[in-house]
């Protein structure tokens, strides 16, 4: 310091000076978020009243945009037509990896999203040990909120079983559904049960179960209307030969008019059974809604790029009904919507069509997936060339999956997170002295 100047030394020191009260201030800044972070992920978030959890079973990024690019294109425009979702002001993304394997079963995924721990693969419920876990509906059922419980497949399948069951297989779907009437929960739907009457045959109905632990089984808009507003509900489709022996609602690629929540060609709808949940689980102490679209990952294991598209936008259909209700509770409502995991590795772009996508040419396609398995990889793998759609499997993927949020509490789900994390934030938010 001794060869500066008079003037430079006092240049210098204001300087210093500068230098040192920045980095306090950036200090006690960083401080601070810190501090609202934390307060945030336990008490610093008004609890919201509703919370709703959407998940798109199967339903990766590219889902996503296949379904808008799609919107976008049967109005003559390149680009993209936002769903009901894409619109939230919360986006974030969610690793998915299960206890066992990078690429995660659905009933690994479910666990992992209802319970906030990861499990092997194949296992409902439980961890790696085989010890039963509780999700987290259990100890939101027991702070005062309704429950309620919506698929577009079966009830007892992974996602739905593992927020009210627990079992070391994934297949053990009697056991699963058995579970149900055990679980005191407020509102079920979905489109029946994997194996109403067991793998033998010969078990008892588990819909007459359900009834004598005083649920009411719903099949009709008829039957809805007759139930009584305090009673338990389970919804399904339409009758079958053998009682609630039905695997998944109709496709929406395959409705004959899917403005109808419900009609006599196609039963239930998503959407329905989302408006009847709204109905009956509105109550002032609140409620916790956990929907899932299960049959867009049935179309991806399929490789059925317009099942995929139809199923996605009828989602959004469903979420939509959720976003009304939002509209209305604005400040008393949480909706977090994302994945179990990515099914199929759907691409937009085919190594056939290089630079040309034509999402318009899938309406086209309607009808032309043949039934049975006879051939079917081979004709889907065509019909995906013709539009430009591309496929990696047949199978899950490990890629993250998509995290949208909007209403109270929703700033939590922003960024890169884990899958174990989304049912931990909504817990926080909903149940006091953790």
């Amino acid at each position: 310091m001794k060869s500066l100047g008079k003037t430079t030394k006092k240049v210098f020191a204001l300087v210093l000076a500068t230098i040192v009260l920045f980095s306090a201030s950036c200090s006690k800044q960083s401080m601070a978020q810190n501090v609202v972070i934390n307060a945030n992920v336990n008490t610093g978030v008004q609890a919201p009243k509703y919370v709703f959890l959407f998940i798109g079973d199967g339903m990766g990024f590219s889902h996503i945009a296949a379904a808008e690019a799609y919107l976008a294109a049967v109005d003559g425009v390149i680009g993209n037509t936002s769903l009901s979702f894409t619109q939230f002001p919360v986006m974030g993304m969610a690793t998915t990896y299960s206890a066992n394997s990078y690429i995660t079963c659905s009933s690994a995924a479910g666990t992992a999203l209802s319970t906030g721990v990861k499990t092997n693969n194949d296992m409902l419920g439980v961890n790696p040990n085989k010890e039963k876990l509780n999700s987290i509906t259990y100890d939101i059922k027991k702070a005062g909120y309704k429950i309620g419980i919506a698929t577009s497949v079966s009830i007892d399948h992974a996602t739905p079983g593992a927020f009210f069951a627990s079992d070391t297989s994934r297949n053990s779907y009697y056991a699963v559904a058995s579970q149900l009437a055990l679980s005191g929960f407020d509102f079920f739907a979905g489109s029946g049960f994997w194996e109403p009457t067991g793998k033998s045959g010969t078990e008892e109905n588990i819909c007459n179960i359900i009834r004598q632990a005083d649920y009411a089984v719903v099949r009709t808009p008829e039957e809805l209307k007759q139930v009584p507003a305090a009673q338990k509900m389970v919804m399904v489709q339409t009758q079958d030969e053998i009682e609630c022996d039905q695997k998944s609602l109709v496709k929406a690629v395959d409705r004959t008019n899917n403005d109808n929540d419900y009609d006599n060609d196609n039963g239930w709808a998503l959407s329905a059974f989302v408006k009847a949940g709204i109905d009956r689980l509105n109550n002032p102490q609140g409620f916790f809604f956990m929907v899932e679209g299960g049959q867009i990952d049935w179309a991806a294991h399929d490789n059925d790029a317009v099942a995929v598209v139809y199923e996605v936008i009828d989602f959004s259909k469903a979420v939509k009904i959720a976003l009304e209700f939002y509209n209305k509770h604005p400040d008393e409502t949480l909706i977090v919507l994302t994945a179990d995991h990515e099914t199929g590795g759907l691409a937009l772009g085919h190594y056939d069509t290089f630079y040309k996508l034509s999402p318009e040419a899938l309406d086209k396609q309607k009808g032309k997936t043949p039934k049975d398995t006879t051939g079917k990889k081979e004709i889907l793998k065509k019909l995906s060339g013709e539009t430009g759609f591309g496929w990696t499997t047949y199978a899950h993927t490990g890629g993250a999956v998509p995290v949208f949020a909007i209403g109270t509490g929703s700033e939590l789900f922003r960024g890169k997170i884990d899958n174990t994390d989304i049912p931990k934030k909504i817990k926080s938010l909903m149940v006091k002295d953790l």
